[in-house]
């Protein structure tokens, strides 16, 4: 596998070492936090410009309504507290104040799926990427790794509107470049192959390529595209791989009811179908337990995506 890991480092350090850019970058960058501000890595960024910080408490919803009306005065404000409470806490405030009123609100949301671990089914959220992907003019962006995070994070401020910008806990394998061109809505080839598409999202991007390490040695050639970018979704990138391989597996740490995987299914349908299979969570909540527990409990891993791969091949034509 071309890809290594540089140094493993969890998602949201990517998103605090991004804020902290930012500050120095951006005057009209601000920050608000539900008091999780060492959850979601921005004291560097409140010690350097403590006049751009917000902290709003236990208190989501005023959140994004303040967060809404800075927006009026030109700033750009970032919100951050744990995925659930960004999304499903805050659905109204989040569709009447910033989607329907197209707010240039950054909502970033660190712990989501079930690798967020023990604190259990209550905060693990599975269904945060369909609940802002359904949101007219919401951009969903997940990426993959802390360097991918720490792009994100800084592309985002330079883009017009709501952004979603989904992130997670646990210390994870950092293999993009350090200097990449992050661009929204553009998926990234990581890997081509001829016999199969895995596309993948957030901490399945390096599972997906462990999968198809695995699947070279067994004589099938895998290729891997990291759909950053959830919406806009980069259809010509996964129409022009699957009119070469001939179909697709998609691969997510979400439910596979309105995920990546239902964006994939959707653009195929409509334009070239193709055999899919889902690697997803499948219609369920989570529950407690440690990330690598709960991923191979629910088939978020690379064994699930190559059984998935060996699955769909069956049905390939």
């Amino acid at each position: 596998m071309k890809y290594t890991d540089q140094g493993s480092k969890d998602t949201r350090s990517g998103f605090g070492a991004g804020m902290t850019e930012l500050g120095e970058t951006n005057p009209r960058v601000v920050a608000l936090c539900a008091d999780l501000v060492a959850s979601l890595k921005i004291q560097p960024f409140i010690d350097a410009h403590p006049e751009r910080f917000f902290q709003v408490g236990i208190a989501e919803a005023n959140m994004m309504g303040i967060a809404a009306g800075l927006t009026i005065g030109g700033y750009i404000p970032y919100t951050s507290t744990f995925a659930n409470f960004s999304t499903g806490r805050v659905y109204d405030q989040i569709r009447q104040s910033v989607a329907y009123s197209g707010k240039n609100v950054k909502i970033c949301a660190s712990h989501a799926g079930v690798t967020l671990g023990e604190d259990g089914a209550t905060h693990q959220i599975l269904e945060d990427l369909g609940l802002m992907k359904m949101l007219p003019g919401m951009t969903v962006i997940n990426p993959c790794d802390y360097n991918q995070t720490k792009a994100a994070t800084i592309a985002i401020s330079k883009h017009q509107g709501p952004v979603y910008l989904r992130f997670g806990r646990p210390v994870v394998p950092n293999f993009t470049p350090a200097d990449q061109n992050f661009e929204i809505g553009k998926a990234v080839h990581l890997l081509e192959g001829s016999d199969v598409t895995i596309v993948a999202t957030g901490h399945l991007v390096w599972q997906a390529l462990l999968a198809a390490d695995n699947l070279e040695k067994k004589g099938i050639s895998a290729e891997v595209i990291n759909f950053h970018t959830i919406k806009p979704l980069d259809e010509e990138a996964l129409i022009r791989s699957v009119k070469k391989t001939g179909c697709v597996v998609s691969a997510e740490e979400h439910n596979y009811l309105g995920g990546l995987g239902e964006s994939v299914a959707r653009t195929l349908t409509s334009r070239y179908p193709v055999p899919q299979e889902f690697v997803a969570t499948r219609d369920t909540f989570g529950e407690s337990g440690t990330p690598e527990e709960l991923m191979e409990k629910y088939g978020l891993n690379n064994k699930a995506i190559e059984a998935a791969v060996l699955d769909v091949l069956k049905r390939k034509a």
